[in-house]
């Protein structure tokens, strides 16, 4: 969602915000550009007509079962293809299958055994490959370990761990022997890994002394210490060196194992455990804005082969490519296209423990050199980012390795999308602007780059099989270019399937807002061609004296301006007008402050969208509170604006960026207008 997570919904059922009567703004509908497929690239690609749109639109539920029989290794054909009783799914019932086996022991049988499996580069500089035959051996070692801990199939095993190899292993070592793992975010905080242990009843929690960020070791395992004292179904702790002497570990006796010790003990056989395909393989959790997080379930062989074709055929994964996602694996990204997909499809992930600017602002830029990287997938955020701090970084390194680019997480504004074209494609290399969702488990609306048309800014269509449409307030289907409720109207195999524990709130989430149809919690408007333009979550929106604006478009507006490399727009409380426009603006490197840059912005928004979409004030930051997955905390910023005291800062990539915005914006006086 990098790379920024897909964005989770923040309980869009009833009570939802209402969109306001007729088209919102329509500035971001103005995208004249298109860029069909080179033909070169159209005769390579895996999909390059209409046909599996074509075949899907004939029987949904046929087109995933051909491709779940003819893609995939199963114990056991399945009896039915899908069965749906609103909301509940359950698809390829009866039928056996392994995630594990399927993304690791074909391949390592096959000529792929000594093809790399993983590329891992260290924060520090340090780097590893796994091959197929390397990751089949310590997958199943694992798995063993995992059993001698006491760990059934049906136990839960809580992940904590930063970007490195053992995560995949430990997560593919889950799913051999059918113990649905929980991967929890290195990032969070004790009391938020206490409370996902607490949710999801974990057996065991395999962690690490300590992960790398910015030239510094983050203390996972005194983290997680303090997180399994207040969790009574934690039996076993299991940790990875990584640190080494860097960093000292208090190990309880008869708890704590280390990695290597227990690994060195284990057998290298462990076959995979043959599973029903609606057997749950993983935990993940998302939090609204109120109350506990959901702990969204997915399930094997539904979310399998949607993560398996999605792969395939979006990122047009070939076996000579080198595939980066550069999520991390804390995030449904992770799990689906550092994991699952790629290597469900015997690919070669690549995967980056540290940040994207550490020690400098090239070093994304420089593993795609030196690793010959073919398809990178990345955030708009972190692209911004990369906007501020000019093109001379790319410039520095060869990016001929390119040859097709993708984006997840929040919508990518048409600048953002031809700076990635320009200076990082360099103007040869499609790119595939992807929607999904935590819930969804796999892309949903996204091009394909052999058949698709695309336009900066938007996802264009429904993935073959998926569909959507955008409906009024009441659910009607509303004409081309207005906006609307972006709605999901048929299952698809990687839904989720479930809250773990709470199935109530997963049919109140989703289903009771537009019965019939699954309700993303995302405003949106479908053009004359199509194609679907997200316009952000339908709860993020300004409200100004009854007009309600999206932030997306405002932010779009404002990045769009020459000067500006990132902008985020929130609304804060105001007397007059209900709630007033505040735009917090990072500069491009060579561009100042000033106060008549501040007007000039204000104008350039009211003239790039209405007079009432005029911020009424302008700050400057260096940049914005981000998540380590890139996504910006509008909700902090929110804070920051109306004087109330800073949530939750834990996720943050760095906590002393908001801090210093407080600092200037009370110096200000913006707190008190």
């Amino acid at each position: 969602m990098t790379p920024e997570q897909p964005r989770a919904t923040s309980n869009p059922g009833a009570g939802a915000p209402t969109l306001p009567e007729g088209a919102l703004v329509q500035s971001l509908l103005k995208e004249g550009r298109t860029f069909p497929p080179a033909s070169a690239f159209r005769e390579r690609s895996w999909v390059g007509d209409r046909t599996p749109y074509e075949d899907a639109e004939r029987d949904y539920a046929a087109f995933w079962a051909r491709h779940a029989e003819a893609e995939l290794s199963w114990f056991r054909a399945w009896d039915k293809a899908l069965e749906w009783h609103l909301p509940w799914a359950k698809w390829f019932v009866g039928g056996q299958i392994n995630v594990s086996y399927n993304c690791v022991d074909r391949h390592a049988a096959s000529w792929r055994r000594t093809k790399a499996a993983i590329v891992w580069e260290g924060e520090p500089g340090d780097d590893r490959v796994l091959t197929y035959q390397d990751l089949h051996r310590e997958v199943q070692r694992f798995a063993n370990v995992l059993k001698e801990l006491g760990v059934q199939k049906g136990d839960r095993v809580t992940l904590y761990l930063g970007m490195v190899p053992e995560l995949a292993i430990a997560m593919l070592a889950c799913a051999r022997i059918g113990a649905p793992h929980s991967v929890v975010f290195g990032g969070f905080s004790s009391d938020a890994l206490r409370d996902r242990i607490l949710d999801q009843e974990a057996k065991v929690v395999v962690t690490q002394d300590g992960a790398w960020r910015r030239g510094t070791l983050v203390p996972l395992k005194r983290f997680a210490d303090q997180a399994v004292e207040q969790c009574p179904s934690v039996e076993k702790v299991v940790v990875l060196r990584r640190a080494g002497d860097a960093l000292h570990c208090e190990m309880a006796p008869g708890r704590d194992h280390w990695w290597h010790d227990l690994m060195e003990r284990a057998s290298a056989v462990c076959p995979a455990e043959p599973l029903d395909s609606e057997h749950p393989l993983y935990i993940l959790y998302t939090s609204g804005t109120t109350g506990k997080p959901k702990g969204v379930l997915h399930t094997t062989g539904g979310y399998l082969i949607g993560v398996h074709l999605s792969t395939k055929w979006v990122f047009d994964l070939k076996d000579e490519d080198y595939f980066w996602c550069t999520a991390d694996i804390g995030w449904v990204t992770g799990h689906s296209y550092i994991v699952y997909g790629p290597l469900s499809n015997g690919g070669t992930s690549v995967m980056y423990e540290g940040a994207p600017d550490w020690p400098d602002k090239d070093r994304f830029w420089a593993i795609v050199e030196k690793y010959g990287i073919s398809v990178i997938y990345t955030s708009p955020t972190l692209l911004r980012s990369c906007m501020k701090w000019g093109t001379q970084y790319p410039a520095r390194r060869d990016l001929s390795s390119l040859r097709l680019l993708g984006t997840v997480g929040e919508p990518i504004n048409p600048e953002a999308w031809m700076w990635y074209h320009e200076n990082i494609g360099h103007g040869r290399c499609p790119i595939v602007d992807t929607w999904w969702q935590t819930e969804t488990g796999m892309i949903l609306i996204t091009p394909l780059p052999g058949a698709t048309t695309t336009k900066p800014g938007s996802a264009t269509e429904p993935f073959p099989g998926v569909g959507a449409e955008v409906v009024d307030e009441q659910g009607r289907p509303v004409p081309a270019n207005t906006g609307g409720y972006l709605v999901l109207t048929r299952p698809w195999p990687a839904m989720l399937r479930t809250f773990w524990g709470d199935p109530e709130r997963y049919v109140e989430t989703y289903w009771t807002r537009f019965p019939g149809r699954y309700f993303t919690g995302d405003g949106a408007r479908c053009d004359e061609d199509g194609y679907f333009w997200i316009t952000g979550r339908v709860d993020d929106v300004v409200n100004v004296a009854g007009h309600r604006l999206s932030n997306i478009e405002i932010e779009s507006a404002l990045v769009a301006h020459p000067a500006v490399a990132e902008a985020a727009a929130i609304g804060r409380s105001d007397a007059m007008k209900g709630q007033a426009i505040s735009a917090f603006v990072v500069l491009k490197i060579g561009n100042e402050p000033s106060e008549q840059l501040r007007e000039d912005l204000r104008d350039w928004v009211a003239d790039k969208i209405s007079p009432i979409a005029r911020p009424d004030d302008v700050f400057f930051s260096a940049d914005l509170p981000k998540t380590r997955s890139a996504k910006i905390m509008r909700r902090l910023l929110r804070d920051v604006a109306e004087g109330r005291v800073l949530g939750d800062t834990t996720t943050l990539t760095d906590p002393a960026v908001v801090e210093e915005i407080k600092q200037r914006y009370v110096a200000e006086g913006k707190e008190e207008d």
